[in-house]
């Protein structure tokens, strides 16, 4: 009985160690998720109650410096309470008044399966709400008289809480549960004060939002995206390919979603810190790591996939998984413009990976093409008469390398000319 228990103790206390471990993990990422929401809805009481009385007692900016100050002087083991985060604080609470985040809670609902046009449709929406200017009309319409204080005159200013309820008609519990619903509770300070920064519409605002948090951005990312114009490649640009003709929906309004044009690599990616050496071997040999502009989703399956068939060896560039769309996505890198050619070399590249690759549980793979430019008249006579679903967009190589990183790069020019010799041998192994 005693090796019995001994033995059942053995077998089943890693995986109970196992288990406790996870919790604690996810508790720990769920307290610094808690913890960061509850920060974001203090800034934006701070930011309201500032406003308040800025309208009420007629003070001008120059306020602001002076509580910067006086939080300083008072309080100085307080962190994040500068001149210029006080401001953002400002900023925050007038770009977002309940309206706003109600709205943003309804469009949540409303894009739980995201497509082209219902992202346009909602985006549109919320740019012309002119939801921002109603905080300004509801600070003017709630005078010091109307706010229920039960607390003496000097107290009455400082009751932070208070003050925001009564310029919102609502309990402050309730007002939190609304803001810790939003979209606005789920990223970072840092990525907030981006998106602020950005000078972007309400509903391009919002959706930058949501794909930080989708994405797991960090805030020097979201900064990229936004400088790169990403919102304009993903939904705005007049995307080529067949998906609707080939795909059913919505599997084809997804796949269509996702498809950037065009795709960005940065030359300087992840590697900032590399030496030269480093930098230029993942740039010619590895350029397709790059791909991590693909978005969230996207598995790595092979890189120069080898398929023998009949007596011919043949090498796919680059083989992913969408986990979104269930189903394989095979990329081809071309260093050229588009040919026509270069659809019939991929539709051969989709139907070998349906074949060989394909499980009974995997949609219908994707082919997605990636050339230095293209007609788009041309591209899309090309994709007409393929059964196989195939989108063809632009690729290119930022310059936006920092500057400490300009003398360790090859230009942009060196390194097209690099990838292009690259590609040539790995199409034809045995040169």
């Amino acid at each position: 009985m005693n090796n019995n228990g001994y033995n059942i103790e053995k077998t089943n206390f890693d995986a109970f160690i196992n288990a406790v471990g996870s919790e604690i993990q996810q508790a720990q990422v769920r307290l610094i998720t808690a913890a960061n929401a509850q920060m974001l809805f203090h800034y934006w009481k701070m930011g309201n109650y500032i406003l308040y009385h800025q309208q009420l007692h007629g003070w001008g900016s120059k306020i602001i410096k002076q509580l910067a100050k006086a939080i300083r002087f008072n309080y100085p083991e307080k962190k994040g309470y500068s001149e210029r985060n006080l401001t953002y604080m400002c900023q925050f609470a007038r770009s977002y008044p309940l309206n706003v985040l109600r709205s943003f809670i309804d469009t949540d609902a409303r894009l739980s399966v995201p497509s082209i046009q219902n992202v346009t449709d909602e985006v549109l929406k919320l740019n012309e709400g002119h939801f921002t200017q109603k905080l300004t009309a509801q600070i003017q319409s709630t005078d010091c008289q109307s706010l229920e204080f039960t607390q003496e005159a000097p107290a009455q200013i400082q009751d932070v809480e208070k003050t925001v309820s009564a310029i919102y008609k609502m309990g402050i519990s309730e007002i939190e549960k609304l803001f810790l619903t939003s979209p606005i509770a789920r990223i970072n300070w840092a990525s907030q004060m981006v998106i602020l920064d950005g000078s972007l519409p309400l509903g391009i605002r919002y959706w930058y939002m949501k794909q930080s948090v989708e994405m797991g951005w960090s805030s020097n990312v979201l900064k990229m995206q936004i400088e790169t114009n990403l919102y304009s490649r993903q939904i705005n640009s007049n995307k080529v390919n067949n998906f609707t003709a080939t795909l059913p929906a919505p599997q084809s309004d997804l796949a269509n979603y996702l498809l950037k044009d065009p795709y960005i690599f940065d030359l300087a990616g992840a590697k900032e810190k590399a030496d030269e050496r480093d930098i230029e071997e993942q740039l010619v040999k590895h350029v397709t790591r790059y791909l991590l502009e693909m978005g969230n989703g996207f598995a790595f399956v092979a890189r120069q996939k080898h398929f023998q068939i009949g007596n011919s060896d043949f090498f796919a560039d680059l083989i992913l998984y969408s986990i979104p769309l269930h189903a394989y996505i095979v990329v081809e890198l071309k260093a050229t413009p588009f040919k026509p050619e270069y659809a019939g070399q991929l539709n051969f590249y989709i139907n070998v990976v349906d074949d060989k690759l394909r499980g009974e549980n995997d949609n219908k793979t994707i082919g997605l093409l990636l050339c230095k430019g293209k007609d788009e008249v041309v591209a899309q006579y090309a994709l007409t008469g393929y059964d196989q679903p195939i989108g063809i967009s632009d690729y290119q190589l930022s310059k936006a390398i920092p500057e400490n990183l300009k003398s360790a790069l090859p230009s942009v020019e060196e390194v097209e000319e690099e990838l292009a010799s690259f590609l040539d041998k790995d199409n034809n192994p045995q040169n």
